[in-house]
């Protein structure tokens, strides 16, 4: 996927207004950087706007498609960040992420598990294409994500209905309690099950949240000044500000569905509440109002 070009930021494909900024004079990269991304004063966005149309559901689509919708939306966008920390850097001749200047991920401690459920241990670099290379298996897998209509199958008619399809044989269903609410007769449910997603998917989003969310929390502990900051000097390129356009509006749609955790959120808490604060995180979803309390 393609990364951030100078002439290509967040607010051309959302339909926001883009707000260019000033770099300040005083962000020097020292050997140890500060962490300038938790100032009040670079915690502006590259676009105007509120990021709550972006995120929230529309009353004609289900819940399930729409959190596939935003997990596939915001793999996006995060592939479009990962690029520029991929790129080569004309000084190196190696990518500016690279095994060498980013041994192991920051902001956190991860690690990787192979085929065998073993813990290996990997540089960021290589942490980052896992997930990358994960995320695009797991949204493309259509048991995971699917995209057509679930289709008629025998368990839609369990009690062996004389409806049941004459390719199909009736399953005699076990007796029932009529004093039973309908979603116990109705037996399991979970989010998606009607539209065709397995019982796995809402924490299989979750997932995809956390590790993306990972990946933006080592993008700003290691690399807000090379090369975001770096790039903000260019006229038409907004660098560090379009990356907290894609992350605000990451972080509005994992608080308004509760697909992080607090503890998952740590490394990056104090950039939230800034956003919380001047409400650039729309308070619905600081409160998250729409937080997912999956079926029993």
């Amino acid at each position: 996927m393609a990364g951030l070009s100078p002439s290509q930021s967040f607010g051309s494909s959302t339909g926001l207004q883009s707000d260019s900024t000033a770099p300040p004079p005083d962000a020097q990269a020292p050997a140890e950087q500060p962490k300038y991304f938790f100032r009040e004063k670079y915690a502006k966005l590259g676009v105007k706007g509120n990021f709550m149309p972006l995120a929230a559901q529309p009353i004609n689509i289900g819940l399930a498609d729409w959190l596939a919708h935003q997990t596939v939306e915001n793999y996006r966008l995060v592939s479009s960040i990962v690029a520029c920390i991929q790129e080569t850097d004309q000084g190196t001749g190696k990518p500016i992420c690279n095994p060498e200047s980013c041994p192991k991920m920051t902001a956190g401690s991860y690690i990787w598990l192979d085929n065998n459920r073993r813990p290996v241990a990997v540089s960021a670099s290589q942490y980052i294409s896992l997930v990358q290379r994960w995320l695009n298996a797991k949204v493309h897998d259509p048991k995971a994500f699917p995209t057509d209509a679930p289709g008629t199958t025998s368990t839609t008619y369990a009690s062996g209905s004389v409806t049941t399809p004459a390719s199909e044989t009736p399953i005699a269903a076990g007796p029932t309690n009529l004093n039973a609410p309908l979603s116990q007769l109705a037996g399991k449910d979970w989010i998606g099950r009607d539209a065709g997603f397995p019982e796995s998917f809402y924490n299989d989003c979750r997932t995809c949240f956390r590790q993306m969310f990972r990946i933006y929390a080592h993008i700003y502990h290691s690399h807000w000044i090379d090369p975001f900051w770096n790039l903000s000097s260019s006229s038409t390129s907004q660098g560090w500000t379009d990356l907290n356009s894609c992350f605000v509006h990451f972080c509005t749609v994992a608080k308004l569905y509760g697909l992080l955790t607090e503890k998952d959120v740590e490394p990056m808490q104090p950039l939230i509440d800034l956003w919380i604060a001047n409400g650039s995180i729309p308070p619905a979803a600081a409160n998250e109002e729409s937080k997912i309390k999956p079926p029993q």
